[in-house]
């Protein structure tokens, strides 16, 4: 282990998908999800679906939001003026976070996909994070892995790694769930979907055997259950 790696601090990472702030309710309320993030309060947090779909792609949570009533901001990873994310996948770390690189990844997919990269400075020692939003088609979804464990891989300076998002995976151990396995641990957070009645895993957070994972869950509050349809799930790692 590096020093750099033994350095890095106990942290709290999270995922979640945030239905473009539409609720159970059928309420599109991004103040409600910054609620559920003042909740959880992590570190450092993967969205999915936190882009309009048509239009501009403009971000569902206004930037004065995150500003104003948060500790975190926006990794500069969209590709369009007013997104807060690339085709709905973005990242939030603290403000007091530093950001060496950020980068879209660019997904074979037959619908529009695709996954985001940043390297974090936080407690001296970086991080890699990896957001993902994978596609609804078993075939895709692997090919997607490949794409991202590829593009992992491909890295000229290794760090330690958390990937996390929507992998859209409802088959225990297989599929892209096993593409991934094979280097890197999940944590066994529980069902997230839906909201109202959780009973499929498709949220999900893997890290790299620099990590370990200490202790991670399903946020299942009362906001969080009207917040979106999907619960958010968190992790609380450190080196290994």
């Amino acid at each position: 282990m590096t020093a750099e790696i033994s350095s890095l601090p106990r942290i709290r990472i999270a995922s979640y998908n945030m239905r473009k702030g539409i609720g159970t309710d059928r309420r599109r309320s991004p103040e409600r999800i910054i609620e559920v993030l003042r909740e959880i309060d992590a570190d450092i947090v993967a969205l999915q679906e936190a882009d309009r779909r048509f239009g501009t792609r403009e971000g569902v949570i206004p930037r004065h939001l995150l500003d104003e009533h948060s500790d975190w901001k926006p990794v500069a990873v969209g590709k369009r003026a007013a997104s807060m994310g690339w085709h709905g996948n973005a990242l939030l770390v603290r403000k007091t976070a530093g950001v060496t690189h950020c980068e879209a990844i660019h997904l074979p997919a037959l619908e529009p996909r695709g996954a985001v990269t940043a390297d974090v400075v936080i407690g001296g020692a970086t991080l890699r994070i990896v957001g993902m939003h994978l596609d609804l088609s078993g075939l895709w979804r692997r090919k997607q892995a490949a794409a991202i464990l590829a593009h992992v891989a491909q890295q000229s300076t290794p760090h330690p790694t958390v990937m996390m998002g929507d992998l859209n995976e409802w088959t225990a151990a297989a599929g892209c769930l096993r593409d991934f396995g094979r280097d890197f641990q999940f944590a066994t957070t529980g069902p997230s979907f839906h909201a109202r009645r959780p009973i499929g895993r498709l949220d999900r957070i893997m890290v790299s055997r620099e990590l370990k994972i200490l202790d991670c869950g399903v946020h299942a509050s009362a906001a969080a259950r009207k917040a979106s349809d999907h619960l958010p799930i968190w992790a609380e790692v450190a080196p290994a």
